[in-house]
């Protein structure tokens, strides 16, 4: 076994070791989901956080981590016999992003079942992680029916195995420590709401703390045991500390005023349920045990509030997280000292004039870390120039010839359903029809592979014809491998969503371009709430650009549609043909994912020879390969020239005025794009 980067060697990142060694003094705050950048030692901290964590004690040769004192009374692997327990070091179990649903919540072999009657159990990763770590990177890219899984868990402390009426259950509770690139795509808001803290992680910008940060990794890949044994007495030091703040914490009181302080800062925050405060309680509490105190004071509930409420009050994907900290020291010092407790009131008052003097998270002087600094602000929003009403740019802009200013988003809206006719098979989402694990049920087939899916009354049927050659004289069915039918799911399947936004002149008046934004900012928010991969093509000027290759981030989409400037020509050609091309590279990355191209346009086609017959010799060449389209019109005014119908037409697909493209309008927008599929099988 390798020997792991010790934790107290890692440079920095204060919040982050903050939060996993609260969670190592009390599992009961929930885990951690650490978000932030690449290279920034997130996974290489939480898996050093379970060196440190104490010993577990099991009931010895129990697959499932039974505790002694009290096992699980419906333990597969039971009942046990009272005996002594075995301690071992407390595990760290992964959970791929790619994994199936039987690695994580464990295999029943049905064949047995069926034929011999017995419960064969594989126990799976859920069983694995019981009181321990369960450790999921890149947790943001985490299938659906995987994440459903984990909620269930979470929720009940109990894994569920259940298939045509034979059931297994087992406990399940652990501490969930998730990572994630935000460039990547968000998780969907019942999952980040089981993550009792929060964290936001960036590489340092000093370079002293970089120059160390490396010296120690070359130190530590040239001789890793080494390097840990220089950390060794760090880290008993630490682990000393965990367990002493462990046995301190049931006698740390949390005090009216603190209590009043959690519920009035998740008041003022309108955070959603309860959780909030919960979490919050529990963090202050562990943070007044970490610093050695059996009084939770005002910069114990501050900090639990920097940790526990970013990723609570965030009202859409395109919120970013963080917290107002003058808004936050404002309710605390309103609230502050009123639980009529004199020493607690002057504790409580943080003004900053503390003596500061408690140990820091990895051990050392100099009490809890600062706050980081909040998020970025709207300064360089603020700076963007401006346009005139005429929708010229404003002297001293710098646009160019042209070019206008961006225009604002206007609000979002619910859009209608768009999805991609007939019936896929990729990954599981909520747009399209498709073949997947999860749905009804609408047939059977042999199986390939291993049998995840019964389809029972297939199989009897299948079984039945031959039980008087298989010598069957009891009540039982003779089953047998050749007679197993696997169940055929339809559900949803997530899909590429690619926008081809024109960005020319004819579309930069200030109040038009606002709404066309608005409009594919709606159908971003759509997208990210089904699950799927988007991309953004712009064209204006002479050329199409890939201003955001497919990606599971529409916060990065979001964010290049607000600075999207306007002006130029209409190389309408050009965009689909770019549309074109990256569609083909993502067919070759990922067959199985079906695109949808969303053209955002007034139909114009301008600039170089033949523009019009160009753009209609792009839009055929997407509709051969199948491709489903839907074309938003944005021609506005009293006289319409009917063009983006044209192109519908050449595509093949559909057109939608934005109007149409709100979910409460009459038009049936999901029959049109299905039709449209249908007269092109015919």
């Amino acid at each position: 076994m390798s020997t792991p980067y010790p934790f107290t060697a890692v440079v920095g990142q204060d919040d982050l070791r903050l939060a996993l060694l609260l969670n190592a003094v009390s599992p009961q705050v929930g885990g951690v989901l650490v978000r932030g950048e690449k290279g920034t030692a997130k996974s290489t901290a939480v898996r050093a956080l379970a060196a440190l964590m104490p010993e577990t004690e099991v009931v010895p040769g129990c697959r499932f981590s039974c505790d002694p004192a009290a096992p699980d009374p419906s333990c597969p692997d039971g009942p046990h016999e009272s005996r002594p327990g075995a301690r071992r070091p407390t595990a760290l179990v992964e959970l791929p992003v790619g994994a199936s649903e039987d690695r994580l919540v464990g295999a029943l072999d049905i064949e047995r079942a069926l034929a011999e009657g017995v419960k064969a159990f594989e126990p799976g990763l859920l069983a694995g992680a019981h009181r321990g770590i369960l450790y999921v990177d890149e947790v943001n890219l985490l299938n659906d029916h995987l994440v459903d899984l984990l909620l269930d868990a979470a929720a009940m402390g109990a894994s569920y195995v259940e298939r045509e009426g034979v059931s297994v259950r087992h406990a399940a509770r652990f501490l969930l420590v998730g990572t994630m690139n935000p460039e990547e795509g968000e998780l969907r808001p019942q999952l980040l709401d089981r993550f009792g803290l929060t964290v936001e992680v960036k590489a340092s910008r000093e370079p002293d703390q970089r120059v160390e940060v490396v010296r120690r990794r070359l130190a530590y890949d040239d001789a890793p045991e080494e390097f840990a044994a220089r950390w060794a007495g760090e880290e008993a030091a630490v682990r000393q500390r965990i367990m002493a703040a462990r046995e301190l914490l049931p006698s740390v009181r949390l005090g009216e005023g603190a209590l009043l302080q959690i519920a009035a800062t998740c008041g003022a925050f309108e955070v959603d349920g309860m959780r909030a405060d919960i979490v919050m309680a529990r963090t202050a509490t562990a943070l007044a045990a970490w610093a050695g105190r059996t009084d939770v004071l005002a910069e114990d509930v501050r900090q639990a509030a920097l940790l526990a409420l970013p990723h609570r009050r965030r009202r859409n994907p395109f919120d970013a997280p963080g917290l107002d900290e003058d808004k936050l020291d404002e309710t605390l010092e309103r609230f502050g000292g009123q639980d009529g407790d004199e020493d607690e009131d002057e504790a409580g008052n943080d003004d900053g004039d503390g003596d500061g003097d408690g140990p820091g998270p990895g051990g050392g002087p100099g009490g809890q870390p600062e706050p980081g600094d909040g998020p970025p602000g709207d300064g360089d929003v603020a700076a963007r120039p401006e346009a005139d009403e005429a929708g010229k740019p404003q002297a001293g802009t710098g646009g160019g010839a042209g070019e206008r200013a961006p225009a604002r988003a206007s609000e979002p809206f619910r859009t209608k359903v768009l999805s991609v006719p007939g019936i896929g098979e990729g990954a599981a989402g909520r747009r399209s029809r498709a073949r997947t694990d999860r749905g009804r049920t609408t047939g059977a087939r042999r199986p390939r592979g291993a049998l995840t899916k019964l389809h029972l009354a297939a199989t009897v049927r299948a079984a039945a014809p031959h039980q008087r050659v298989r010598g069957r004289s009891g009540p039982g069915l003779v089953v047998r491998r050749d007679d197993l039918r696997q169940a055929v799911r339809e559900g949803h399947e997530s899909n590429l969503v690619l926008f081809v936004v024109d960005a020319s002149g004819s579309m930069a008046a200030r109040q038009r371009m606002s709404a066309v934004k608005g409009a594919v900012l709606s159908l971003l928010l759509d997208a990210y709430q089904r699950r799927d991969k988007v991309g953004l093509v712009t064209f204006r000027g002479a050329a199409a650009e890939v201003v955001l290759p497919p990606t599971s981030s529409v916060d990065a989409a979001a964010a290049r549609l607000e600075s999207l400037p306007t002006g130029g020509r209409t190389p309408l050609a050009a965009g689909l043909l770019r549309a074109h091309d990256v569609l083909r590279v993502e067919r070759l990355r990922d067959p199985a994912r079906r695109p949808l191209v969303v053209v955002v346009t007034d139909g114009r086609a301008t600039g170089g020879p033949q523009p019009v017959a160009l753009a209609g010799r792009a839009a055929r060449l997407l509709a051969a390969e199948g491709t489903a389209s839907v074309v938003v019109d944005c021609e506005a005014g009293p006289v319409r020239l009917g063009l983006a119908g044209q192109l519908a037409g050449e595509l093949d697909g559909t057109a939608v005025t934005l109007d149409e493209l709100r979910a409460d309008s009459i038009a049936g927008l999901v029959r049109d794009v299905q039709g449209a599929g249908t007269r092109r099988a015919a």
